[in-house]
């Protein structure tokens, strides 16, 4: 039997150091969400610790990834996203990356306007695109007051200050890139007032 395993759990450490790096954390870092030692983890990470499920359980927490993505032979057996969409200020949010950290995909979805909506632009470090898949969507850049169909791309530098809105009449989807800062704003962030749902 640990012939048969001993491929499986020789592939756990390269795993995990792939999520850590993948999450720029350090393994510092990594050991005071987990609670396991720095030794510990740098011991897993290359093969001189054996993995048990006392060890696998906080790391596949911290990572956010499903237990068995960790110790699984073929990663590539299911490629369904399992991730669950959320609703922020009104804002659907449908997460289309399996890992946090890194580069994150969403397909946003912002509901008709119910009445006026007042937009607050805000600055972020990043880069971000979007394409826009139905509907239409408002995009305050700077000076510049935009409204793209579907089928139209935009990208910008988000420390230019920007916003989004929906000018209806249907609801507006689009499918957006950014990073852990641009997650952070666009997800994250409370609006200031209770009329500011379609806020970035």
């Amino acid at each position: 039997m640990d012939d048969e395993l001993a491929p499986t759990l020789a592939a756990v450490g390269p795993r995990l150091r792939a999520l850590r790096r993948e999450r720029g954390a350090t393994l510092a870092q990594l050991s005071d969400t987990t609670g396991i030692s720095v030794s510990t983890l740098s011991r897993l990470e290359v093969g001189r610790r054996r993995p048990t499920l006392e060890l696998l359980l906080p790391l596949a927490r911290a990572h956010g990834v499903p237990l068995d993505e960790l110790v699984g032979e073929d990663t590539a057996a299911d490629p369904r996203v399992r991730r669950s969409s959320f609703v922020r200020h009104g804002i659907t949010f449908v997460p289309l990356t399996r890992k946090p950290g890194g580069l994150q995909a969403f397909k946003v979805i912002y509901p008709p306007p119910t009445g006026h909506t007042e937009i607050e632009q805000r600055t972020h470090e990043g880069y971000e695109w979007l394409y826009v898949l139905s509907g239409r969507l408002r995009l305050v850049l700077g000076d510049h007051d935009m409204v793209l169909q579907a089928g139209e791309v935009a990208e910008f530098d988000t420390r230019l200050p920007h916003a989004f809105a929906n000018p209806g009449p249907e609801p507006a989807e689009y499918l957006g890139l950014f990073g852990p800062q641009g997650e952070r704003a666009h997800v994250r962030v409370r609006p200031r007032t209770s009329g500011s749902a379609d806020k970035d």
